[in-house]
């Protein structure tokens, strides 16, 4: 309804699990690593839980994406189930053909034994199988008592059957109970989904509307998102629930942005509660309560006329904005059309005054705002304007290096930067066919190599990278410019520091040992919430499992092999100091 008013190609805070909308916190990142490597842990139980809304299904539903073509899996869930329609719907998922015959009721072994038959021969042929159960803590003990049997299946090196409980916080006091000490000795990887940060919070919303489409200025005040994460609880869907219900507030309103109070009204609606007392509502708040809240009265009626065509056919800009609907005073009850353009209601509210007539409202200068990027305060940076916006151009790739220096503590004098950043415990990295996507994983400032008019080669720092627009320094230069224009001046090439382990002479390749792979096997573990390997860790199918489970939860090319960009995200996962590169633009709001 109000994607369009908003900009986006479509309403950004579905509660529906999308895949394509999950937004990968540091919370969701291990919850999705747990699962990946519970399926190559060589079988028994993974367990993840979270409070209601949390994720988890979402997690799930991209776990689900990931899974090998070579892994047959099945999926439940509505658990609510007998022992014996357990093993019915077990069967049927993986499409295991099962008999029946004569007139008593069907009993476990009518399903148990080709089931087990089933593991076998695609266990011969080298696959895998997964059960997922979602809601698991719907399931009795009877019935977790016969999933713990479905694991005792098993060969000399790994059971046959991965079975991944998803479900809430009792799940956990289930296990605890002593009659499932036996299943509960069974997990291998475990995770508790927490809600999100206030920062998560906020970058979750900015996440959702990016995934929309959205190209413009966010439409949430950062007053707004701190009263969100307030009252969601940091809970995502309670988060999408309350985003959803202020947006289309907002759009019945005609406001281009959400404040406080629509929040606080909006959280009355879809949460039942109430104005918290003492805190008098501002002129917005008292013009969202005219005709009876968001979603009420003739404010909505108004906007639901001209979202169907009846009064406007394009989106509004802020010069081409309707005015909320009002309530005349001397016809109770109609609905008065939205304003026409170059008209607002006046003063500062949308409606501060039932039947108040509109004002006309002077035209922005021509000029004024002429692209999307100065609209929001981001340049839009050509290559022609490349030395006028930054005076000292840097024109090297040494003083690119030693311009990224001081960020990582080291200094560099005239030799190779990367031969004495070695010295200093640091590598270089270079990539000529990076992305911003991959940049954001790996979350460091870094060089770009840009071209200008001439199509010379000029450096520069990125030092933040926001949804809409990055951070740019040459010299004592910087600028906040737009992605777009960012596009037509990088080509992908791309370089960094990281901090590699002692020994480090390149990516591992099969057979190799010694003090890196020790380490990375201690982290891969960590990550995992597993303990620290014991003896001499070696690169080998298990630990190649390890690291590519790491890999596709951390949004790398998932190849199992050890480079620089999984050792910078087990870095980055393991609390390794290493300068970070900011989300947020100096001076965005």
């Amino acid at each position: 309804m109000y994607a369009q008013h908003f900009g986006l190609k479509q309403e950004p805070f579905s509660i529906a699990p999308d895949p394509r909308f999950l937004f990968m916190s540091e919370r969701h990142r291990e919850a999705l690593a747990h699962l990946l490597y519970g399926l190559g842990g060589g079988g028994g139980f993974v367990l993840l839980s979270g409070e209601i809304g949390a994720g988890k299904t979402t997690v799930c539903r991209c776990f689900l994406e990931q899974i090998p073509k070579r892994c047959n899996v099945a999926y439940i869930f509505n658990p609510k189930l007998t022992v014996v329609e357990l093993l019915r719907s077990v069967c049927e998922e993986f499409r295991i053909p099962f008999e029946h015959t004569g007139p008593q009721p069907a009993t476990v072994k009518d399903y148990l034994d080709p089931l087990n038959e089933f593991l076998l021969r695609t266990h011969a042929v080298g696959q895998n199988n997964v059960l997922i159960i979602d809601e698991a803590q719907m399931l009795s003990v009877e019935v977790l008592e016969q999933l713990r049997l479905l694991t005792n299946l098993e060969t000399n090196e790994r059971k046959l059957l991965q079975i991944v409980l998803i479900g809430q916080p009792e799940l956990r006091s289930m296990l605890a109970r002593p009659e499932l000490e036996q299943l509960a000795q069974r997990v291998i990887a475990r995770f508790h989904l927490d809600a999100l940060s206030t920062e998560e919070t906020a970058q979750y919303i900015r996440h959702r509307l990016a995934v929309a489409g959205l190209t413009g200025a966010l439409p949430f005040r950062r007053d707004a998102m701190a009263r969100i994460h307030q009252l969601a609880r940091g809970v995502p869907r309670r988060i999408n629930l309350l985003c959803d219900r202020a947006l289309l507030g907002a759009y019945a309103l005609g406001r281009n942005r959400v404040d406080r109070d629509m929040v606080d009204k909006a959280a009355g609606e879809v949460f039942d509660t109430t104005q918290p007392p003492g805190r008098p509502l501002s002129n917005t708040g008292r013009a969202v309560l005219v005709g009876g809240g968001l979603l009420a009265g003739a404010g909505l009626v108004g906007a639901l006329a001209w979202a169907i065509g009846g009064l406007n056919s394009q989106a509004p800009t802020p010069v081409d904005m309707p005015a909320a609907a009002s309530v005349s005073a001397s016809q109770p009850g109609a609905v008065r059309a939205a304003a026409p353009k170059g008209f607002a209601p006046q003063g500062s509210s949308a409606a501060s005054s039932v039947g108040q007539q509109p004002t006309a409202v002077a035209p922005t200068a021509p000029g004024a705002v002429s692209t999307l990027g100065t609209a929001i305060g981001l340049l839009a940076l050509t290559a022609a304007d490349l030395g006028q916006r930054f005076p000292a151009v840097i024109t090297t790739e040494k003083d690119a290096w030693r311009e990224l220096a001081p960020a990582w503590n080291i200094i560099l004098g005239d030799g190779d930067p990367c031969m004495q950043a070695q010295r200093q415990q640091l590598q270089c990295f270079k990539s000529a066919s990076s992305n911003l996507a991959l940049i954001r994983q790996l979350a460091r400032p870094g060089v770009l190599t840009l071209r200008d008019a001439q199509g010379r080669t000029v450096y520069a720092l990125l030092t933040a990278l926001g949804t809409q627009g990055a951070t740019l320094r040459m010299g004592a230069v910087s600028h906040n410019v737009t992605l777009a224009s960012l596009a037509q001046l990088w080509q992908g090439d791309f370089a960094t520091f990281w901090r590699a382990p002692a020994g480090y002479q390149g990516r591992l390749v099969d057979g190799s040992s010694g003090p890196v792979v020790d380490a990375l096997a201690a982290q891969l573990a960590a990550f995992g919430g597993e303990p620290a390997p014991v003896g001499r860790a070696q690169v080998n199918e298990p630990l190649r499992a390890a690291v590519r489970a790491f890999q596709l939860a951390q949004g790398l090319k998932a190849d199992g092999m050890a480079g620089p960009t999984t050792f910078m995200q087990l870095n980055r996962a393991s609390g390794v100091a290493e300068p970070r590169l900011p989300a947020e633009l100096a001076g965005q709001k």
